[in-house]
């Protein structure tokens, strides 16, 4: 047992000193789920520049622009009427708010101005929705026109000057805007959180798989160089060697999976102190019965190309059937597939105690999967290990 530990711990070394495989082990999960999260967990904000040509420059226009720019993720850019037309040209721009001269005038008469949009083909989904916002605004000053006009109406002869009537409405309309009788507020669902639920436990199990694959590759490798041939020279037994390869294997998945996890609780602090312990649990124990199977890849394996092939395949086919990426219906033909892949009962016990709340107690029929596969491949790997074609 003490030969085959200090196997395990060269092994180990061996592994946090190559540069190459630190890189795919523990940089790559980190890129693949940055990307992921960048890709269906962004901002929910609503962000975009307007294009504005403003050939008024009254006292309206102004409004108009000082009210848009006040929504929240919109930016102002304000361009001339030679320079839209240009960038529509060009496709550079696809809408551009123009407003035309005499725009305030007009409003200050009582007359019915008119906001002009460029745009190309349809203005694209963005431009479609800076159009909506813009209209909004419109009807909002368009309102307050209204009420001015009506409150003048039913004041007049009453002796209160227009502008004490003008700056009055103005300042009720404000604070109107301010605090609404009737508000929206929004309550995002599927956010930060859930997005880090969904795909963090795939990600991590994916990238155990594929580590196994690469320690696979190093054992076929080893057998081809005569590596463990000589290591059987010594007093080390085949049983040893077995054994310390296969512990490598775990220590190698599990201090992946240990750094993962310490990354996510810091950034997205989706642990507690108890979920932290129990999913590195689950890890180990879905480690433990992914490196056996990893040693049936090793055993069967003639070249470090065969291994690698064979391991992308097998962890590519528990991958999508353990619906890392997806969702998977229950009831449906893949749902009933998905029940050989040992990545489906690793993301469901990974997201019992990570985002349902639950705890090591929930996870049991998983865990006894994994030692139940743990043990059945072990033991037929064991039966087909050879330290040299044609050994024992």
């Amino acid at each position: 047992m003490k030969r085959a530990l200090l196997i395990t711990l060269n092994e180990v070394r061996l592994y946090l000193q190559d540069k190459g495989d630190l890189a795919f082990s523990l940089l790559l999960p980190i890129v693949t789920f940055a990307l992921i999260y960048g890709a269906f967990g962004g901002q929910t904000l609503f962000k975009a520049t307007a294009s504005v040509v403003n050939e008024d420059n009254g006292i309206y226009s102004t409004q108009l622009i000082e009210q848009l720019d006040k929504v929240n993720g919109i930016n102002i850019e304000l361009i001339t009427l030679a320079q839209a037309m240009d960038k529509l040209d060009k496709s550079d721009l696809l809408l551009v708010l123009d407003i035309p001269a005499g725009f305030s005038a007009t409003l200050a008469t009582g007359g019915k101005a008119q906001l002009v949009f460029l745009q190309r083909g349809n203005g694209g989904q963005e431009g479609q929705i800076l159009a909506s916002i813009i209209r909004g605004i419109a009807e909002e000053m368009n309102t307050a026109f209204r009420v001015n006009s009506q409150v003048k109406s039913n004041l007049l002869g009453t002796g209160i000057t227009e502008d004490r009537i003008d700056v009055t409405v103005s300042q009720l309309l404000e604070d109107e805007r301010q605090k609404p009788a009737l508000g929206v507020t929004e309550e995002v669902v599927g956010g930060i959180g859930d997005i880090v639920n969904q795909y963090l436990p795939g990600i991590v199990t994916m990238y155990v798989l594929f580590a196994l694959t690469m320690s696979a590759q190093v054992i076929v490798e080893e057998r081809r160089k005569g590596t463990l041939e000589r290591l059987l020279t010594t007093r080390l037994s085949a049983g040893e060697l077995f054994f310390g390869k296969y512990l490598a294997a775990i220590a190698r998945g599990f201090v992946q999976t240990l750094i993962l996890f310490t990354l996510s609780y810091a950034v997205f602090q989706m642990f507690t102190p108890i979920t932290f312990l129990e999913s590195l649990f689950i890890v180990l124990v879905f480690t433990a019965a992914a490196s056996a199977l990893g040693l049936i890849i090793a055993s069967i394996a003639r070249t470090a190309d065969a291994a690698n092939w064979i391991g992308v395949v097998f962890t590519m086919f528990m991958v999508m059937l353990g619906g890392t990426f997806f969702q998977v219906e229950p009831g449906s033909i893949l749902y009933t597939l998905g029940r050989v892949s040992i990545n489906t009962y690793a993301n469901e016990a990974l997201r019992t105690v990570i985002a349902e709340g639950g705890s090591l107690g929930d996870t049991m029929v998983p865990l006894g999967i994994f030692v139940g596969v743990a043990v059945i491949a072990l033991i037929i790997s064991r039966l087909l290990f050879k330290a040299v074609p044609g050994g024992k």
